[in-house]
């Protein structure tokens, strides 16, 4: 039972990080007006769909990320030519739908070759039957029908490319921003949770044990006061502890904690690090806690939010200027299983990884990387300044490019992650 539920919260961590991200999207476009088809979560072939008024919601099989497809943003999947036979449905004076297959097949239809076709800006179509050219009004959200799928047609003030700069900057931006608030809000939570270290610790505490490490082994327990190591006495000097440690690999220590106010002693021998050759046992050192207050809450979150965007952009400079590896790199599978030896070790570890992962996938969409929302927000700059959008081919082959470049990163990045997992290594 304790497998299934770290399973589920680290599906849980992707899905909700995910979601958030493209509700940010898809609440400000349909504010703006714009017609959403299809709010997705992962990629790849279909796994659940379902249809809400305007929208379809799926989701898919690649756990990768997600989008929210908007009118306009691509080329629209159904065309109607002139001179191809069609059938429309009539209510109240307007065509609501529009069969382009299986004609026979349709009841109570006006059929005929379309003589002309607006579905963009005057609404209406032409059909042209035993000669005569009749001319009908379209419902703003008329259906087109065709292959057994139903597709809305766009009027131009429901695209995309209709919006102002500002309208559509937002739509974009408003993803990463939702990432941000929610990093915000969970790490308030987690200090809800855990509290800060006290003022003037007298003491220090086994803040948390290592997997497969010696203390493991042992009956040492979180939250263990540490009195001493070899008789030597710790107090609130880390330090000490770590160079005790350190300079015993494969020597026998004796640790004494005090649980419950009894000293209890386990004896425990540090195994060397395969690189450094220093010696470790598998625990952390924690300082006593106090509560924080509610505005504290806000403090401690924007400290958090401060520091781990600048771990955040450290690791993106060391990419960039560093000896690059592969291995420096972890994808879906790898994020997977740091996220699943987390959630192991309970609620409030794992809401601090989630608002740090919640935080990262904001900062990373808004890099100037095509395809990312950050290149995109980028191009809208551009038609800011220039008074005119960039060439909509030129810009979507951009993004289609970087989309390809990514998702190759991301297929090399899993492959590389899956074969650690069987080598065994973290």
């Amino acid at each position: 039972m304790h497998t299934i539920q770290v399973v589920f919260l680290t599906v849980m961590v992707f899905f909700v990080i995910v979601t958030i991200h493209e509700w940010g999207h898809f609440y400000f476009a349909k504010r703006a007006g714009i017609l959403v088809r299809e709010f997705a979560i992962g990629f790849g072939p279909k796994l659940f769909s379902i249809k809400r008024g305007e929208t379809r919601y799926t989701l898919r099989l690649v756990p990768a990320g997600g989008f929210v497809r908007m009118a306009g943003e691509d080329p629209e999947l159904v065309e109607i030519q002139t001179g191809q036979t069609v059938a429309v449905r009539v209510k109240d004076n307007q065509v609501t739908r529009i069969y382009l297959d299986r004609l026979d097949d349709r009841s109570n239809v006006v059929r005929g070759e379309v003589d002309h076709l607006d579905l963009e800006r005057k609404l209406s179509i032409s059909l042209l039957a035993d000669g005569i050219s009749e001319t009908y009004s379209v419902h703003p959200q008329a259906v087109m029908i065709g292959k057994g799928r139903e597709t809305q047609i766009a009027p131009i003030d429901r695209q995309f490319g209709s919006k102002t700069v500002g309208q559509r900057a937002l739509a974009i931006f408003a993803g990463p921003v939702m990432n941000f608030i929610l990093a915000f809000v969970l790490f308030g939570v987690y200090f809800q949770l855990a509290g800060v270290a006290a003022d003037n610790p007298d003491r220090l505490l086994i803040g948390n044990i290592g997997k497969d490490m010696p203390a493991a082994e042992t009956g040492m327990k979180v939250g263990d006061t540490i009195d001493s190591v070899n008789g030597i006495k710790i107090g609130t000097d880390s330090e000490k502890m770590i160079s005790i440690i350190q300079k015993s690999a494969n020597v026998p220590l004796t640790f004494t904690v005090v649980r419950d106010g009894k000293p209890i002693s386990f004896t425990i021998t540090p195994l060397p690090d395969p690189e450094t050759k220093v010696g470790k046992i598998g625990i952390s050192a924690a300082v006593p806690t106090r509560p924080v207050t509610f505005l504290e809450t806000f403090k401690y979150s924007g400290i958090a939010m401060k520091n781990m965007t600048i771990t955040i952009f450290d690791g993106f400079k060391n990419l960039i200027i560093g000896n690059f590896k592969l291995d420096d790199l972890g994808g879906p599978v790898r994020t997977a299983q740091v996220t699943s030896q987390i959630a192991d070790q309970g609620l409030t570890e794992l809401t601090s990884w989630v608002a740090l992962l919640s935080l990262y996938l904001g900062i990373f969409n808004l890099l100037p990387i095509p395809a990312l929302d950050g290149s995109r927000l980028l191009f809208l700059g551009l038609e800011a300044v220039r008074g005119r959008p960039v060439d909509p081919n030129r810009e979507s082959m951009v993004h289609f490019i970087g989309f390809a470049m990514l998702m190759l990163l991301m297929l090399a990045v899993t492959y590389n992650d899956i074969l650690r997992l069987v080598r065994g290594e973290n």
